[in-house]
């Protein structure tokens, strides 16, 4: 779940919310917590490695919206590694004196989605015997930066309280909320390990509720950290690596470097589970004749096909598009995909699965409001980030609706 997240939002989520930004990192938790009631519920009836494709097919049947939302889950998921690449490109160059718009940011990305292909390519023992270190160094990383942000300040939490009205509009406030959401979205990833993990039927809900409970210790001290370092403005100014900036009066160059480790041991594993998840998600879909595929002379698992694919994706997003875009195309997938995961869940498998109505029912207008307040504040902002984000589902849903009524003819 620690990938990009906490690096790459937090200056963005700043931007947006003003110095109400570390509650918002709260809220947002709060919500993904109502969100990730319908996943722990499905995970508990449903446990497979398709994660939400199976979910989707088990709440809306093979049809045009379960391949619909599937394919949003899963460009969600791509577009999410090209904001790791790019996070991961931005905190290297930390390191050096150089320009923070230079070329080497994407260069750098790139070289990263090669690593993380060329890691799950090798198959799983490495991704497992990697994995578990790499979230020890960055849960310890993050929270060795966070406790010495706070002993610099003297541990003064009042300090980093607003003391002031808030200093954004409430639309604005609440399309923060939705990129603090994408920091915790991660838990969607252990959707997908049904097939690996021990008595899935109970520990996939478990591992959910688990780690967003300890990503939100993690990221509001984080937070409060950054806070009490430097201002909204210097925040935002450095909003693409305001977490290095942020180790600079408490640490100097040497919590630079650290911060940069972190950044560096995060999105490496980030980016790799992502892959490997996607890849699942994806090559279940095709067997399940949801979504086209062609080998394209490649030999070998559909699953090692869709590797390439994916990255292959990946590295064009990180090529064209900058962090603040990347992340609110992302925002604006997954919020939507969520919801039809909840309205599913709602709607027909009520006696299949074990679930309380209301909960399910406040996910949904929780999701609601914060993709509306999104989108507006992007509409006032970005406004070509929003037509693209409509335009594509647009194309994804007609594009599946296509292919499935194709598929039915020739049957």
């Amino acid at each position: 779940m620690i990938g990009a997240g906490i690096f790459a939002l937090l200056g963005q989520v700043a931007e947006l919310s003003g110095n109400l930004f570390p509650i918002a990192f709260v809220i947002g938790a709060a919500i993904s917590a109502f969100s990730a009631y319908s996943y722990v519920k499905l995970s508990n009836a449903f446990p497979s490695a398709g994660g939400i494709g199976m979910y989707l097919k088990k709440e809306y049947g093979k049809t045009t919206f379960t391949a619909f939302a599937a394919l949003l889950m899963a460009f969600s998921m791509i577009i999410n590694e090209s904001l790791v690449a790019r996070t991961f490109g931005t905190y290297v160059l930390q390191l050096f004196d150089v320009e923070k718009d230079t070329f080497w940011v994407p260069v750098l990305g790139v070289a990263l989605i090669v690593l993380a292909f060329g890691v799950n390519i090798s198959g799983n023992k490495l991704i497992e015997k990697s994995s578990f270190t790499m979230a020890v160094l960055k849960v310890g990383g993050l929270g060795v930066l966070a406790i010495g942000g706070l002993w610099a300040a003297g541990f003064s939490f009042s300090e980093t309280l607003p003391k002031t009205l808030p200093d954004k509009s409430v639309t604005s406030f609440i399309g923060a909320l939705a990129l603090t959401i994408l920091a915790y979205k991660g838990f969607t990833t252990i959707t997908n390990s049904g097939d690996e993990i021990k008595k899935p039927h109970k520990n996939i809900g478990r591992a959910i509720i688990i780690s967003i409970v300890i990503c939100v210790v993690l990221y509001y001290l984080v937070a409060i950290s950054v806070a009490s370092s430097l201002s909204i403005e210097q925040i935002i100014s450095a909003k693409d690596y305001s977490l290095a900036e942020a180790a600079r009066p408490a640490f100097g160059k040497y919590g630079v470097w650290v911060t940069v480790f972190v950044a560096i041991i995060a999105t490496i594993s980030g980016i790799i589970a992502s892959i490997f998840a996607v890849s699942r998600m994806t090559a279940m879909l095709t067997e399940m004749k949801l979504i086209p595929h062609s080998h394209l002379g490649m030999s070998g698992r559909i699953q090692k096909h869709m590797l390439g694919y994916i990255a292959g994706i990946a590295i064009l997003l990180t090529i064209l598009f900058d962090l603040s875009r990347i992340a609110s195309l992302g925002a604006i997938f997954y919020l939507v995909m969520d919801i039809g995961i909840h309205y599913g869940l709602l709607k027909n498998l009520r006696g299949k699965v074990d679930f309380k109505p209301a909960i399910v029912i406040s996910a949904i207008v929780l999701d609601l409001v914060v993709l509306s307040g999104f989108v507006l504040t992007k509409a006032k902002n970005d406004l070509p980030v929003v037509i693209v984000a409509v335009g594509a589902m647009l194309l994804i849903y007609f594009g599946e609706k296509w292919f499935l009524s194709r598929q039915e003819e020739s049957n």
